[in-house]
């Protein structure tokens, strides 16, 4: 496999498809990263819940790591989300300002509807109500607590249906199918 430029290390953009744990190990019958990557050493930066989809990035380069997934950075996480309900400006004005979660309220986010986006069909498919509309926002955060996006829709009355992370500040999942990774580019290094 081919090497970036940044010496000898690796740094792998993934995307995770449905059902798939954001680790190497898992239970037996179980979905890991190691059923699509073979690069020793790489560990993602950060986590997407097994529910989820989308950007991963793995590195074997403790610096990098670091600066992505140390809060103090505030990096930028973006996610298409697929909401049931007819998401309302108020509820995205709600999102914007920060929401009370459990024991914290979180930092503002950027929220706007959007179409919805041509993305590959998920594996199951989410469940449809007849009589339930479904919406889907973009959000982009810069925590990333422990399913937060999830929590975070609840807390407006909208429950995620699907949640596919897009970006990790300007790393971008373009050019990928569900189970795809590749090296970044050079170019993509220096915007780390």
């Amino acid at each position: 496999m081919q090497k970036t430029s940044a010496g000898n290390r690796n740094h792998i953009l993934f995307y995770k498809p449905y059902g798939v744990l954001t680790q190497f190990t898992g239970d037996p019958g179980e979905k890991t990263l190691k059923d699509f990557i073979n690069i020793p050493y790489v560990y993602p930066v950060g986590r997407l819940d097994k529910d989820s989809e989308g950007l991963v990035l793995l590195t074997d380069d403790g610096v990098v790591q670091y600066r992505l997934s140390h809060p103090k950075f505030d990096k930028d996480k973006t996610y298409w989300v697929q909401v049931e309900g007819a998401m309302t400006e108020e509820a995205l004005d709600n999102l914007r300002r920060g929401i009370a979660i459990q024991d914290y309220v979180t930092k503002t986010a950027k929220a706007k509807l959007i179409d919805e986006p041509n993305v590959p069909p998920r594996e199951p498919p989410i469940r449809f109500r007849k009589d339930i509309p479904t919406s889907w926002i973009e959000i982009t955060i810069t925590e990333g607590k422990n399913r937060q996006v999830r929590r975070m829709t609840a807390a407006v009355g909208f429950p995620t249906l699907r949640l596919i992370r897009i970006a990790i500040g300007q790393l971008r999942l373009d050019g990928l199918a569900p189970g795809e990774w590749r090296m970044l580019t050079p170019s993509e290094m220096s915007r780390l």
